[in-house]
């Protein structure tokens, strides 16, 4: 049953998270927050089927076409988790400090491009690609813009959980090479940094911790991923990038 995992992972009493409820009214809003968890990581979220749709994507989601983000699918949350920001408390599943880094509405995309362009779909396109594990969609948002793809990966070694997907920028109007997430720490809503959504003590904390540490990751799943993504990023050579001039 949808939420149901939401609902198990969560002691309400003791986290302001809002409760599992599936919304009875459409809607086609996309979220992304940025998460101080076990280990920094933004959470991106669409909404469908009365639900939100989520993916843990560990770099954060890119502008830039070149930049393949691992995302990987968690459990369904409830709608009204769409403005949720600020502290879940020590103890508490995602205990750490929450932003909305980025709000606005997406569109589904017809998985058949007409003359080489993407067109709108339908919710049942939309539905069937998320099934198939090739979702396109339109991204009209204060931060994010413009189409992207959220790609399944097949044939995983045995032990995956199967919930590793790629969140992949067409390119369009609004891609940018070179495109640096670290510039954008403003929450969308409160225009506070992640720094003062934790309060003065919590800002120290972020502040003293190394940029570079992975920390302890409890879920194995996520270990292992970001084991698999640092060690193919040290196999690659550093190149500068740098933003277009306008």
């Amino acid at each position: 049953m949808a939420l149901e995992e939401y609902k198990r992972k969560r002691k309400f009493e003791h986290t302001p998270e809002p409760p599992a409820k599936v919304a009875s009214k459409a809607g086609h809003r996309f979220v992304v927050q940025k998460h101080d968890a076990t280990r920094l990581h933004y959470d991106f979220r669409l909404e469908m089927e009365g639900v939100l749709k989520s993916w843990a994507v560990p770099k954060g989601p890119s502008l830039d076409p070149a930049d393949k983000r691992l995302a990987m699918q968690v459990e369904d949350h409830p709608v009204s988790y769409f403005d949720f920001e600020g502290i879940i408390p020590e103890n508490n599943y995602g205990a750490g400090t929450v932003m909305v880094w980025d709000v606005g509405t997406w569109q589904p995309l017809s998985p058949v491009p007409v003359e080489g362009r993407y067109v709108p779909g339908t919710e049942a396109e939309a539905a069937a690609m998320l099934a198939k594990g090739d979702l396109k969609f339109r991204l009209s948002g204060k931060k994010l813009k413009g189409d992207f793809a959220l790609v399944k990966m097949k044939g995983r070694r045995p032990g995956s959980k199967g919930n590793e997907w790629l969140l992949i920028k067409k390119h369009d109007d609004h891609a940018v090479e070179g495109y640096d997430i670290d510039e954008y720490d403003q929450s969308v809503l409160s225009k506070r940094s992640l720094a003062e959504i934790a309060g003065d003590e919590g800002s120290r904390e972020w502040r003293s911790r190394p940029s570079a540490g992975r920390g302890k990751v409890k879920a194995a799943w996520l270990a292992d991923a970001i084991a698999r993504l640092d060690k193919k990023n040290l196999a690659k050579k550093p190149t500068a990038k740098k933003k277009p001039k306008k």
